[in-house]
């Protein structure tokens, strides 16, 4: 046996930092418990529905609940319209945002639908300068390093003919 784990034994507790499961539990693996619980409901789903429906209708107003629950659950959220800009650029997003503010003061939508509106133009704008910065890169790989050099210069003419170094230059005399 190595040294480490007779020193992990002894001391009854792990290093840290070093888990004895590294991958983890595995995705999607279910509690036995859970699992057992489910296969027992699953039997008597039927019954359990009937009794549930029955005891609602002779006025049970939990069993009420928990049916209507069932059928018509609380909406999380729901559609919303009312009118947006048109959006062609990042400019556009701005003029969406005081759309959206507006919206919200005029009691058209909450302060939460406004909130996940922003969400969407934030992605948006995100989405549109990453599509923009590509194209600029594209068009940067593109050019010749002569156009690159007159670019760093300012615009001004560049000679790019390589420098010989004197110890190469030969003297005709």
């Amino acid at each position: 046996m190595s040294p480490d784990k007779t020193v992990e034994k002894q001391s009854g507790r792990f290093q840290r930092g070093r888990s004895g499961n590294p991958n983890g539990r595995p995705k999607g693996s279910r509690n036995r418990t859970t699992l057992a619980c489910e296969a027992l409901l699953e039997e008597e789903a039927g019954a359990l529905t009937r009794k549930a429906i029955q005891l609602a209708k002779d006025g049970d107003t939990i069993a009420l609940r928990l049916c209507l629950d069932r059928i018509y659950p609380a909406r999380k959220d729901r559609p919303v319209k009312f009118a947006l800009p048109p959006i062609n650029s990042p400019r556009d997003a701005a003029d969406i945002a005081v759309a959206v503010a507006k919206a919200v003061a005029a009691g058209e939508i909450t302060p939460n639908e406004a909130s996940e509106f922003a969400k969407v133009i934030d992605t948006y704008v995100k989405a549109f300068h990453t599509a923009e910065l590509d194209e600029r890169v594209a068009r940067m790989e593109q050019l010749s390093d002569v156009e690159l050099m007159r670019i760093a210069m300012g615009g001004h003419q560049v000679d790019v003919t390589p420098a010989l170094p004197k110890s190469l230059i030969f003297n005709s005399r």
